[in-house]
């Protein structure tokens, strides 16, 4: 049975992502239940797959690693709210051996994507009613979905982790 729990748990962490994305690109918020849900759900895997306090421990300090480094960000105006609970709990998913890769991605992917919509709002400010989604809210606010960077890492890196190996072995 547990096995069965485990699946469900492990689908849930693309799914969320990836909602998480949309809902950053539609509204420029990440809810708090989104980001809690995640978090829940990885706290009950590593209790499945990693019984104990070590592995636990482990993942929750890098969870906090990133919430402590984001919410710096966060009181200096670099990162919205959402984007900082949001990527404590993927990080409590990916864990130490991943934090790099997830930071190296998300920033170079957020390179781009800063790039691209102060490129796009360049050109379609003599163009409003082509700005849809973010892109009409950057224009009205200057700010940059970064849910959308932290989703995209998150899902690059996710299947290198140990979370498809222990469906598979289990």
């Amino acid at each position: 049975m547990s096995q069965w729990v485990l699946a469900a748990l492990v689908a849930v962490f693309p799914i969320l992502v990836v909602f998480a994305a949309a809902s950053d690109f539609f509204t420029m918020t990440i809810s708090n239940r989104l980001s809690a849900g995640l978090f829940v759900a990885g706290l009950a895997a590593l209790a499945i797959t990693q019984p104990g306090w070590p592995a636990l421990g482990a993942h929750l300090g890098a969870a906090f690693l990133v919430f402590a480094i984001g919410f710096f960000c966060f009181a200096r105006g670099w990162m919205g709210g959402g984007d900082v609970k949001f990527a404590a709990a993927v990080v409590l998913w990916l864990g130490w051996s991943n934090l790099l890769d997830f930071a190296l991605g998300f920033s170079l992917i957020g390179g781009v994507l800063t790039f691209a919509v102060l490129t796009a709002d360049r050109l379609l400010t003599p163009v409003p009613n082509l700005k849809v989604g973010f892109l009409a809210r950057f224009h009205e606010h200057r700010r940059v979905p970064y849910g959308i960077a932290l989703s995209a890492a998150a899902l690059l890196i996710f299947p290198e982790t140990g979370w498809i190996s222990a469906l598979l072995i289990g």
